[in-house]
């Protein structure tokens, strides 16, 4: 008898153990990739800052603030967008997150001061910066919230690859998506490429990567790279049409909506049967909590 219920415990521990488990980063030290050498290098090119606000109904504000450079990145601000995944991955109240950039614009991808710097240097610190930020953006898009990419004003290059690591992309009039690298002699290398085959099909990526080619927000809907066009191009207004729309998704139980987060990501990313046992793993978490209880109850009714 006393052997049931350490059976029960070792499950519940396990299956804990399973969903708690962070995702593997894509690259380490067998990569030749050493993190805080990276992150040290990267510190050296300062400026701009990527801030966090977290609300009560468990949506996060992540806004890049660059506004000098049109919100580019900087190598400090790379640094701090992965210390903002972070938080986010310990988040436990956490349902959805809106990616937006300050003075009216989204993010014109690397500040190239950095990018020629480091061109100039060690032959690998352009492969680090790359490694360091598909970890990084990996993470992000396999959060347990829903995430969408407000995208005002300008997303070029890396800012371009951004709006594609988050679940939708919203767009406001006169706003445009370039995935300008070709002009830069580059190929994106943030993992913009590989998502974005995945949004919109190959056909369509050969044309935006291998034309460089300007989407507005009509082209975007047309393409399924943006999910709508939002009624402002104001700031503020804009932010908060984007919250109304993002709360029809994470309206409900936090555990629910991370749950469902949850299961989308397995299915996108897994084989088949490793998705389905996740699913199965995943269910056994909201099947008789209290979500499921109270439903029970007012359907009974």
């Amino acid at each position: 008898e006393m052997a049931l219920p350490l059976w029960k415990n070792l499950l519940q521990t396990t299956k804990k153990r399973i969903l708690q488990q962070r995702w593997l980063s894509l690259y380490n030290g067998a990569h030749g990739y050493e993190e805080e050498l990276v992150k040290k290098k990267l510190q050296q090119f300062s400026g701009g800052s990527v801030n966090l606000s977290k609300e009560d109904n468990g949506v996060g504000i992540l806004t890049l603030n660059n506004p000098k450079l049109m919100n580019a990145f900087t190598g400090t601000m790379i640094v701090e967008l992965q210390e903002r995944v972070t938080e986010l991955e310990n988040w436990k109240d956490g349902k959805g997150l809106i990616i937006h950039g300050a003075g009216n614009t989204f993010c014109s991808g690397s500040d190239l001061n950095a990018v020629k710097e480091m061109s100039n240097s060690q032959a690998s610190d352009g492969m680090n910066m790359c490694m360091f930020m598909q970890n990084t953006l990996t993470r992000l898009m396999r959060l347990p919230l829903i995430s969408v990419a407000l995208v005002q004003g300008k997303a070029f290059g890396g800012g371009a690859e951004l709006t594609t690591a988050c679940d939708f992309r919203l767009m406001t009039p006169g706003s445009e998506i370039r995935f300008v690298h070709k002009h830069m002699g580059l190929v994106p290398g943030w993992g913009g490429a590989a998502r974005l085959v995945r949004i919109v099909g190959s056909g369509a990526a050969l044309q935006l990567l291998g034309g460089a080619a300007r989407v507005d927000p009509e082209r975007a809907l047309r393409l399924g790279l943006s999910e709508e066009t939002l009624p402002s191009s104001d700031e503020t207004t804009a932010l908060g049409e984007a919250r109304a729309w993002l709360n029809q998704y994470t309206e409900g139980p936090t555990t629910v909506i991370r749950a469902v987060k949850k299961v989308v990501t397995a299915g996108r990313e897994l084989p088949l049967e490793a998705a389905l046992r996740t699913e199965k793993d995943i269910f056994g978490t909201v099947w008789g909590g209290p979500a499921n209880l109270q439903a029970l109850v007012r359907r009974l009714k």
